[in-house]
């Protein structure tokens, strides 16, 4: 692994409180959590992740802990907040507070509301990965002079109906959990059902290629230490209203890729079952020449972006680069809220 880069002096994190006028649920008060690290004359680029993710990517001066991302701000990754400022924020209803339908439209508005309120123009780039492909898909329709490019990373114009049940059944699991006034059981049992799809069988066989063993007169499975570890996890800092709601606005996505003002950069994985091949392709045809698209093969399926860090990083660095060319870097951030 890259030793961590020293260059996170220049790092802010604060709270926007703004009034959203939401797709479905009309007018909410918010406040809008971001965290802010890099120099403060570097291009801004936003980075969003999964429905799990949230403001602090990776280890700075103000927070030690890893973050949901580590690896991809080490020091000489394209998104090394030596040279770029990186800028994060959590979902709105992450926190649980909203308890109302929730649009990936409403994610892109609330960017553009942070956006004002630090005082950046126009991003250098977009980078979302999953549900953050989504918002920034949403963004480049809806305040495309708010970006130079979008990088969406395993994410399309429209959820696969397969991909669309799967959720569908998660969602179930923690309806049945309430039933019996236990969350977190349930949301255990969704997210160890959702770590099926974001991984492939292929490290399935790799890892947990074991007989199975007898345990109080019942057979255990090699990966269920995994799956109980991984929802045991998620259920510690995450709550099943916020879970539910965001796993339903990625049900609720719909862009028309006609709309999309910005050149897009499309990373799609090979075998993922949530965002097939055969969907970005769908969306790269439309987009026509303001797209491109990459396609990269992983054991890890969905969750390429997080663990195979550099071959990622490779696919960012190129398509990052095609900004430089493209445009001059938009103005830093200024006024920043601390």
């Amino acid at each position: 692994m890259r030793p961590a880069s020293t260059h996170a002096d220049a790092a802010c994190r604060g709270s926007v409180d703004a009034v959203l006028a939401t797709r479905h649920a009309g007018p909410r008060a918010l406040r809008l959590d971001y965290e802010l690290v890099g120099p403060v004359d570097a291009p801004v680029v936003f980075v969003a992740g999964g429905i799990s993710a949230h403001r602090h990517v990776a280890a700075n001066a103000l927070d030690a802990t890893p973050g949901w991302a580590p690896g991809l701000l080490d020091a000489g990754r394209a998104l090394d907040p030596a040279r770029r400022r990186i800028l994060a924020f959590d979902y709105i209803g992450a926190d649980g507070s909203l308890d109302a339908p929730i649009d990936t439209a409403d994610q892109a508005d609330a960017v553009a509301l942070l956006l004002d309120a630090l005082g950046i123009d126009a991003l250098h780039a977009f980078v979302g990965y999953s549900y953050g492909a989504l918002v920034g898909l949403q963004l480049a329709v809806r305040h495309p002079r708010r970006l130079r490019r979008l990088v969406a990373v395993s994410g399309a114009h429209r959820p696969h109906p397969y991909a669309a049940a799967w959720r569908a059944l998660q969602r179930k699991a923690v309806a049945l959990g309430r039933l019996q006034c236990a969350d977190e059981p349930g949301l255990s049992l969704a997210r160890q059902l959702a770590m099926l799809s974001y991984r492939t069988p292929e490290e399935f066989a790799e890892r947990f290629d074991a007989p199975p063993v007898l345990s109080n007169g019942r057979v255990r499975v090699a990966a269920e230490d995994y799956l109980d570890a991984a929802g045991a996890k998620f259920v510690a800092r995450v709550p099943a209203t916020a879970w539910l709601r965001l796993s339903e606005s990625i049900d609720l996505h719909r862009v028309d890729p006609a709309a999309i003002g910005v050149p897009v950069s499309l990373v799609a994985v090979e075998g993922d079952p949530l965002v097939p091949l055969a969907d970005a392709v769908a969306l790269l045809e439309a987009l026509g020449d303001r797209g491109r698209l990459r396609v990269l093969r992983s054991r890890y399926g969905h969750d390429a972006f997080l663990k195979d860090t550099d071959r990622i990083d490779a696919l960012l660095a190129s398509e990052l680069a095609l900004v430089e060319v493209a445009s001059p870097s938009p103005s830093p951030a200024s006024g920043v809220l601390a």
